[in-house]
């Protein structure tokens, strides 16, 4: 495995590859690797004959900077478990890099952007667009993974790679979960060991919810949910939203969706924690 820290010369080595006829897989991350990431990287190492994975914390989709300050950077493990896992190169480019002068794109593709992480995240989503066009346009991999954890993240990269990337095919891998059922995120990291216990009643609501979807309405599974989360006063609820998977926008009925996804965050002290569920897929 090579770590490289510039587009020449990730370029070159992969130049090298794609005269060799094989195929690449790219897994975008922002590093502090979990069992997640990892899942990943194991469907890119399978399906593909290079694989190459970015570290790269970008500043451009972060509107809280503090949480740029505090976002867990942990580089020589990270390589270490992409060694192991069988990975051929990993991008870890400096901002300077990746940013040789202000990225001044503006990236829109309502409905979708502008609820949920959009709503409450401005720019945000204009920066992933921003992080993740380059890396396509340095890499151009074959395919891409992206976990379903972020699920409004997931939605908008693939409406920006059918436009401008129609070659590449983008690649949704499912949540990973703790024995427990908490979601994994590098941002679990933060969390004290009380605070993590406290973090369960969001994947326990969720699940619970699911059952309770059967036989109830989508305005009384919503008020379930939102009820389970106030009911631990050490959690802080953003938004929790039913909306339908392919265009994240809301309903009124479950008859009027094939795919149905509830989608929340929450504050757990000052750590922001995201998770979905899915209620209904035909």
């Amino acid at each position: 495995m090579k770590v490289i820290h510039t587009v020449k010369d990730l370029q070159a080595e992969l130049q090298a590859c794609k005269d060799k006829k094989m195929t690449i897989g790219l897994v975008p991350t922002m590093g502090a690797l979990h069992a997640g990431h990892i899942s990943l990287v194991n469907r890119s190492v399978a399906e593909n004959m290079v694989t190459v994975v970015s570290v790269f914390v970008n500043p451009t989709q972060f509107n809280d900077k503090n949480d740029l300050l505090t976002y867990p950077r942990t580089l020589k493990e990270d390589c270490k478990l992409l060694e192991d896992n069988g990975v051929s190169y990993v991008f870890s480019p400096s901002e300077k890099e990746m940013y040789p002068e202000p990225d001044t794109r503006v990236f829109t593709y309502a409905p979708l952007d502008t609820v949920m992480e959009g709503k409450f995240r401005p720019g945000h989503f204009n920066g992933v667009c921003q992080i993740v066009s380059k890396l396509f346009s340095f890499v151009s991999p074959d395919k891409a993974y992206f976990g379903e954890k972020d699920f409004q993240q997931l939605a908008i990269v693939r409406k920006m790679a059918s436009e401008l990337f129609p070659n590449l095919t983008i690649v949704g891998c499912p949540i990973m979960r703790e024995k427990d059922g908490m979601a994994l995120s590098s941002r679990n990291a933060r969390l004290t060991p009380q605070q993590r216990t406290e973090a369960l009643t969001i994947s326990k609501t969720l699940f619970a919810s699911v059952e309770y979807s059967r036989s109830h309405s989508v305005s009384e599974t919503y008020q379930f949910v939102v009820d389970g989360i106030a009911a631990n006063s050490a959690l802080k609820l953003e938004y929790f939203e039913l909306v339908d998977g392919n265009t994240l926008q809301g309903f009124t009925n479950w008859e009027d969706t094939n795919y149905a996804v509830g989608c929340i965050t929450v504050f757990v002290g000052e750590v922001r924690l995201i998770d979905n569920i899915t209620y209904k897929k035909n």
